[in-house]
């Protein structure tokens, strides 16, 4: 008895790290700017594993032990999520659910409609800078704030007027996927583009993000990175 109690003492410090990634919350890192202003280049933060059930891009190298979610649920419209890619499922994305399985999508003007009704949204102050769009310009990004249809309210960036993606057809999502957009519409590779991400299975998503726990600012031209410790704490919304 003594050495089980031993034993189970020395096991829990080795696999506790390995029960909290695969089944609470998974660390990642924003290395990219397509999911601005809500999330920005440095940011890292938790996912929740246990949010929609489980798959197997849940378990560490994602091993083929089953198909489809245990304790399974479709996410909520609005909630920004960490998904592996339908194409390449060694990369991990992270974007916001706008389309469920049945919903009808499409970007008129820069404008978001689902289901053929126009999502409602309020003119924010610009954002005035390069960093949203890497311009390099110093220009001014027009920012919105987008309040879907169950309340779900969010900011989002228009770099450019009528960019190539502002305007497109009606995606009509199929039952067991979602349809995501990057907070960045013009600086976004996500479901508007069929070619390289297209339709999300519920499958292929690891969790929904959560907890910014730490923020660093990448270092430019020589400059020092700066932790940005007013991010630190906040939760993805």
């Amino acid at each position: 008895m003594a050495l089980v109690v031993v034993a189970v003492t020395l096991a829990i410090p080795l696999f506790s790290p390995i029960i909290f990634r695969t089944f609470l919350f998974q660390p990642f890192y924003i290395p990219a700017r397509s999911m601005m202003p809500t999330l920005l280049e440095g940011d890292s933060l938790f996912v929740s594993k246990y949010a929609y059930g489980y798959s197997r891009y849940s378990l560490p190298l994602s091993p083929r032990l089953f198909s489809g979610r245990i304790f399974g649920s479709v996410p909520e419209r609005g909630d920004v999520v960490v998904f592996r890619a339908p194409r390449n499922d060694a990369v991990d994305y992270i974007k916001r659910v706008i389309g469920l399985p049945g919903d009808r999508i499409q970007m008129q003007q820069g404008l978001l409609y689902i289901n053929g009704v126009p999502v409602q949204r309020q003119r924010l102050s610009d954002v005035v800078g390069d960093e949203p769009c890497g311009a390099g310009d110093g220009k001014r990004t027009k920012r919105w704030r987008e309040t879907l249809v169950n309340g779900v309210s969010h900011e989002t960036l228009d770099c450019v007027d009528n960019g190539f993606y502002d305007n497109t057809r009606v995606y009509d999502v199929p039952a067991g996927h979602v349809f995501v957009l990057g907070d960045n519409r013009d600086n976004s590779t996500d479901s508007r583009v069929l070619s390289a991400i297209g339709y999300v299975p519920v499958e292929n998503i690891v969790g929904r993000a959560g907890l910014i726990y730490f923020s660093r600012k990448p270092s430019t031209d020589g400059d020092l990175s700066i932790v940005r410790t007013e991010r630190i704490g906040t939760l993805v919304r």
